[in-house]
């Protein structure tokens, strides 16, 4: 989570003095839902996620060094400085993609888990998507065909409450997690969704069942997101109460979780040094990407195609 945390709090800064371009849109304050349903993932699953996503391949393993530079546009980012913050990609840990288009990479999710089903083997594929997507007819195509395939997929809802500025309860129909039960798939959702270790109970439970033939699940993660829906975007209006985000501060799934680590015998000095060690990676990362060359323009249409070659 201190990873996440730093590395977005970094490119927040570096969005708005103009060294990354466009912008970014960061998971500061969900935390605990990106880490504590990654972390319930073995190395060779998959995942899929959308706009808000730099924190889904950290929280799998991905090197901060390529993300960032991938961020900035380099040759050395983790898809050769072509995808950017919005389509991140980084197959090394099973991050298969990320998508402006919302709900559009879930069924990418779902098609990793019917290759897995079809070559028979044990992994599952965790498709990330937010409330605004949770209202996106292909949730439920990609939902309705896994259900009837009993695929090894789990469908996690990252509910922070607004999609950019609607607040979701203005146009979201009931509980989300209990749409579940329409495709015949378990459907939980997780009120505390800024407690890491309730959110990774949750996935894992998911996950095991995927892994065993049981079929997808529905997980539903109540958090919140504490900065804007994009850097430097300024609407006209304070769509948020400003006691509903002073609460929800109160909440930050980093401060919570190392008051737990503390009340289990942690020393706060450790825990001081291990933030300290995290800044340092971001610090490294960042440097990495300054040193790193811009790609070739003759590069620009590599890679859209694949090399296969068919025998006669």
């Amino acid at each position: 989570m201190l990873r996440i945390r730093a590395f977005d709090e970094r490119a927040s800064k570096m969005v708005k003095r103009g060294h990354i371009p466009g912008t970014v849109h960061t998971s500061i304050g969900q935390e605990a839902q990106v880490v504590g349903a990654t972390m319930a993932l073995r190395d060779g699953d998959y995942m899929t996620g959308n706009h808000r996503s730099h924190g889904h391949p950290i929280g799998k393993g991905s090197p901060l060094g390529p993300l960032m530079a991938e961020l900035v546009g380099k040759a050395t980012g983790v898809c050769k400085g072509k995808g950017g913050s919005l389509h991140l990609a980084d197959f090394s840990v099973g991050s298969l993609g990320e998508s402006g288009i919302v709900g559009s990479s879930i069924p990418i999710a779902m098609g990793a888990a019917l290759s897995a089903s079809v070559r028979g083997s044990d992994q599952v594929a965790l498709a990330f998507f937010g409330d605004g997507a949770a209202n996106q007819g292909v949730l439920y195509e990609s939902m309705n065909l896994s259900g009837v395939w009993k695929l090894p997929v789990v469908f996690l809802c990252e509910n922070n409450q607004y999609a950019l500025s609607t607040p979701a309860h203005t146009v979201t129909s009931g509980v989300i997690a209990e749409r579940a039960a329409g495709f015949g798939m378990p459907g939980v959702r997780v009120e505390e969704g800024q407690d890491v270790l309730a959110v990774h109970a949750a996935v894992s439970e998911a996950a095991a069942l995927a892994r065993s033939g049981g079929g997808p699940s529905l997980v539903e993660v109540v958090t919140y997101r504490y900065n804007e829906h994009s850097e430097g975007l300024r609407l006209g209006t304070d769509y948020r109460p400003a006691d509903e985000r002073e609460a929800w501060l109160k909440k930050d799934p980093i401060l919570l979780f190392r008051e737990h680590l503390e009340g289990i015998g942690v020393s706060p000095a450790d825990l001081d040094a291990l933030e300290a060690e995290v800044l340092q990676e971001v610090d490294d990362a960042v440097a990495f990407t300054d040193a790193s060359p811009f790609p070739d323009p003759s590069v620009a249409f590599d890679d859209l195609y694949t090399d296969t070659e068919y025998a006669a």
